[in-house]
């Protein structure tokens, strides 16, 4: 009976129950491939399960093994008979005192006389059936490999999220390769990287260039690798210099009952670990002052005073005795409150413990800063702080955004990752995409000249070439086609097109709140005598700090909530869609996008689901794959051809441009600027609120008020009230 993966897995579950499922799936597939190939297979296993398995399990572990080995017996055997040296009858009688020489391929071949035999036979080898064979093979070997380095990095990963901050800050950021330093560049300049996530190449042979002091913004498609990348630098896993010190901003913090302001402090870990060596030795040196004059004492206190003018300048240098302060203003800066400041960092959601690891990031300067879409996790005044604060960042910044104003305030510099490589443009994301589109049309314009010229060489030869009179010349054209370099169409532009269905014609009002007034408590208020008139030509941006109220208004038009006070007037013909902040909760991951659309919306065939989707850039085979297999801005995509698909007159969208990729979000501006329904939007992207709003209000002080000016006048307002406060 042949033995799979399952049954391994089954049976080391049912043997060691809790067993992290990654070393269950890796060995079950390990064992089954490569039992019987290597006399260590089970030596291996045993050291692995050893160390994953609590202690006292040793007995639990030689009765598995056993049980493994019976299994897989019929298996090791077979595989073993396989390699096994075997006798061959000579296909001919050869007679070595008449060969001239022995054959080169003798020794080769197990005995066999290759040469001898097929010196005056025709060889029936289909040659081409051959090479195809022999490419199967290849990529069979090659596939297999990519897999077990793959199941490897997921190990590697899983050890690594079991390590705390400190661990792997202190890991990648030592203190004795910071103390070395000084004098020595903190430029990074490394000609030629690779880099690989599971089984797809994200770069190869790429230069990675940083200078010191420079801001970049690295872009790209949705999938190309952005992150992978600064995963790969914050780890060194590429060779970036053990002096310069790195710092990554990727995921929330844990919560605890740390607060806020001290979860900052902490982040420092060199702060920290030299204020408590300084406790320690100011400790010591008291005990020692106790002591007599004996000669020993004596060098054990210099020793202890030198070690604590060492500690006492590096605290000097890296302004240790600001700490609080710089905490503080970094947090008040990113919209927490005084009392926010002082309360524990599990009584926060989501969101604003990614604010708070953005607030370590930056109290504690590394020279290189990786961000990674930081202007998701904020609302338009905590990024327009945040951009003016980088404006002044004294080291380096690699930040991935998709917001083209942040990198337009933010950048000096822009990486286009794309095609397994990385191109640098000087200045911010406009200077680039007009260097770019420049550079696309040059190349479009040589591509096309380069075409015309071949052609008319070819017109010419096809002409001539069989004409006694101009042979000659045919010939010399014939050799200028043949040296002139194989020619290649510039990359193709990624465009994509989203599509909402024209809304029906009907009177107004269409939605409107007058006096309204809601609160969850009757005594605690969020939004007061809220007046608001929503039209099919209304075009209104919703801005203000979190909990201002401006999801709360989106739901009271939607009629999720009921005011306290005050009337809601809604048109009965009127259709309202809602896009929401979190609107991947609403999406069903073990489904199929064509599968969700057709279970909201039945009454379609599977081919007008799929065409639906590809006029929101879902196209091909992704209307087929599951929703929790996509990306964030793919799934984003699902969620509004569902929204399209109930043919709004209104539509309201929070937040909806957090995963959608800059072609995406290009794709949403022109469709919603073409569109003839109203929409009400809440957003951080600055020019995604200048391209479709004629209007924006403002969420503040328990009211909603229109705001005389553009996106830029209001966060030029918010910066100048920040720093006024003391």
């Amino acid at each position: 009976m042949s033995i799979d993966a399952i049954d391994i897995a089954e049976e080391i579950r049912n043997a060691l129950p809790g067993t992290e499922e990654i070393i269950v799936q890796y060995l079950s597939g390990y064992l089954v491939d490569d039992a019987g190939e290597d006399e260590d297979t089970f030596q291996v296993t045993r050291d692995m399960l050893e160390s994953a398995a609590a202690d006292g399990r040793g007995d639990a572990i030689d009765k598995l093994l056993t049980r493994l080995s019976d299994m897989l017996e019929v298996q090791i055997k077979a595989r073993s008979q396989s390699r096994a040296p075997t006798l061959r009858k000579l296909g001919n009688v050869m007679d070595m005192s008449k060969a001239g020489t022995m054959s080169s391929t003798i020794a080769l071949s197990e005995g066999v006389d290759l040469e001898s035999i097929n010196k005056s036979k025709a060889s029936r080898v289909d040659v081409k059936k051959l090479e195809k064979q022999e490419a199967k093979l290849r990529a069979k070997i090659e596939k297999r490999s990519k897999r077990d380095l793959y199941e490897g990095s997921k190990l590697l990963d899983m050890q690594r999220k079991q390590q705390s901050y400190e661990e792997v800050f202190m890991k990648v950021n030592s203190l004795e390769a910071a103390a070395s330093a000084k004098g020595k560049s903190k430029d990074i300049h490394l000609p030629s990287i690779d880099v690989t996530f599971g089984s797809n190449r994200i770069l190869t042979g790429a230069s990675l260039t940083l200078a010191y002091g420079r801001r970049y913004g690295l872009i790209g498609r949705n999938g190309v690798g952005k992150s992978t990348l600064l995963r790969h630098i914050a780890l060194r896993e590429v060779p970036v210099p053990a002096h310069i010190t790195i710092l990554f901003v990727e995921q929330e913090i844990i919560g605890d009952d740390t607060l806020a302001i001290d979860s900052v402090l902490k982040a420092d870990v060199w702060r920290d670990h030299l204020l408590r060596e300084e406790h320690e030795l100011n400790a010591r040196l008291a005990e020692l002052e106790k002591e007599g004059d004996d000669r020993r004492f004596e060098d054990a206190r210099e020793e202890a005073e030198a070690r604590l003018a060492d500690v006492h300048e590096r605290l000097a240098d890296m302004e240790a005795a600001t700490g609080p302060a710089r905490a503080a203003a970094l947090l008040a800066g990113l919209g927490f409150s005084e009392q926010d400041q002082q309360r524990p960092t599990k009584s926060f959601s989501g969101g604003w413990r990614m604010r708070l690891a953005l607030a370590r990031a930056l109290f504690v300067k590394p020279n290189l800063l990786l961000l990674d879409e930081p202007s998701n996790h904020i609302d338009l005044n905590a990024l327009a702080w945040l951009e003016d604060y980088l404006q002044t960042w004294a080291g380096t910044i690699l930040v991935v955004s998709h917001d083209r104003a942040f990198l337009d305030a933010v950048a000096t510099d822009i990486v286009h990752q794309h095609s397994n490589r990385l191109d640098y443009y000087k200045g911010n994301f406009t200077q680039f995409y007009a260097t770019k589109s420049e550079r696309d049309r040059n190349m479009r314009k040589e591509y096309e000249t380069q075409v015309v010229y071949r052609q008319h060489l070819q017109a010419f030869i096809d002409r001539w070439r069989y004409n006694a009179n101009r042979a000659a010349q045919a010939q010399m054209k014939i050799k200028i086609l043949e040296k002139l370099p194989e020619l290649e169409p510039p990359p193709s532009e990624d465009t994509e097109k989203f599509k909402f269905p024209e809304a029906e014609k009907i009177s107004p009002p269409l939605l409107q709140l007058s006096n309204v007034t809601f609160g969850y408590t009757e005594d605690r208020s969020i939004l007061e005598n809220v007046d608001i008139d929503v039209g099919a030509d209304s075009r209104i941006a919703v801005v203000g700090a979190n909990g201002a109220g401006k999801s709360t208004l989106i739901k009271l038009l939607t009629g999720e909530l009921s005011p306290l006070s005050g009337h809601v007037n809604r048109n009965g013909r009127v259709r309202v869609a809602y896009f929401a902040q979190h609107h991947v909760d609403s999406l069903v991951p073990t489904q199929t996008p064509v599968a969700f659309l057709a279970s909201k919306f039945p009454g379609k065939s599977e081919q007008e689901y799929r065409n639906h989707l590809g006029s929101f850039g879902l196209t091909g085979i992704i209307g087929l794959q599951l929703i929790g297999t996509l990306s964030g801005g793919q799934k984003s995509r699902v969620a509004f051809a569902a929204l399209s698909l109930q043919h709004p007159h209104i539509l309201l969208l929070d937040e909806p441009t957090n995963h959608l990729d800059i072609e995406g979000l290009d794709a949403l501006m022109a469709a919603l600027s073409a569109w003839n329904g109203g929409v009400i939007l809440i957003s951080h992207d600055e020019r995604f609120i200048t391209t479709v709003a004629k209007e924006l209000w403002v969420c503040g002080n328990k009211t909603t008020v229109k705001f005389k000016g553009d996106v830029q006048s209001y966060k030029k307002l918010i910066v100048s009230n920040i720093k006024a406060k003391p």
